[in-house]
C-alpha cells in the first residue's frame, strides 16, 4: 500500500485536532496555519485537504476571530480508513477496480482472492483505528501485536 501524502496529512491534522480538544472533550477550533505549523505541514497544500474533510463531514469550519477547524465528531468514532476515503476514495482497487469485482483468465484466477484478502488485512487495521487512539498514543490490540513482530521492520529487499 502508498500511503501518498494527502492521507498522511489528513490523518496527522485530525490526530492534532483530537489532541487540541477541550478538556471536557469539547472540539476546539483550530486555523488552518497552526495546524500546519504544529505538523510541520505545508499550509496551502492542508487548506484543500482540510476542504476534502469537510465535505466528507468529518471536520467543520467556523468563520471569524475564534475560527478554525474542529473534529465533527467524537475522535474515537473516526476512523482512519473514514479519513483515507474521505482523501483517496476506496482503501483498496486494483486499477480503479474493487478486487472483489476483479475476474482473471486461467491460472492466475486466485490472484482476486488474494487482493481481496490484502483489502481484509488493511480494514482489519484501518477500519478499528481511530484518530483517538492515535491521538491518544492507545492503539489496538492487533496494530499493537503486528508492530511487536520484529519482522514487521524489516525491509525486503527489491529483487
Amino acid at each position: 500500500m502508498h500511503v501518498t501524502a494527502r492521507v498522511d496529512y489528513a490523518v496527522r491534522a485530525l490526530v492534532e485536532l483530537a489532541a487540541r480538544e477541550g478538556a471536557e472533550g469539547s472540539p476546539v477550533a483550530v486555523p488552518a496555519d497552526q495546524l500546519a505549523a504544529a505538523q510541520e505541514l505545508p499550509v496551502g497544500f492542508l487548506r484543500g485537504i482540510l476542504a476534502d474533510l469537510r465535505r466528507a463531514g468529518l471536520i467543520s469550519s467556523q468563520q471569524g476571530t475564534a475560527g478554525g477547524f474542529r473534529l465533527a465528531r467524537p475522535a474515537d468514532r473516526i476512523s482512519l480508513a473514514e479519513v483515507i476515503r474521505a482523501v483517496e476514495g476506496p482503501i483498496a482497487q486494483v486499477r480503479g477496480v474493487p478486487p472483489h469485482e476483479l475476474e482473471y483468465p486461467g491460472s492466475a484466477a486466485p490472484l482476486r482472492d488474494v487482493w481481496v484478502a490484502v483489502r481484509a488485512n488493511l480494514r482489519a487495521v484501518l477500519d478499528h483505528t481511530t484518530v483517538a487512539d492515535v491521538a491518544g498514543g492507545r492503539l489496538p490490540d492487533l496494530v499493537r501485536d503486528l508492530v511487536a513482530d520484529p519482522d514487521a521492520w524489516a525491509p525486503r529487499p527489491l529483487r
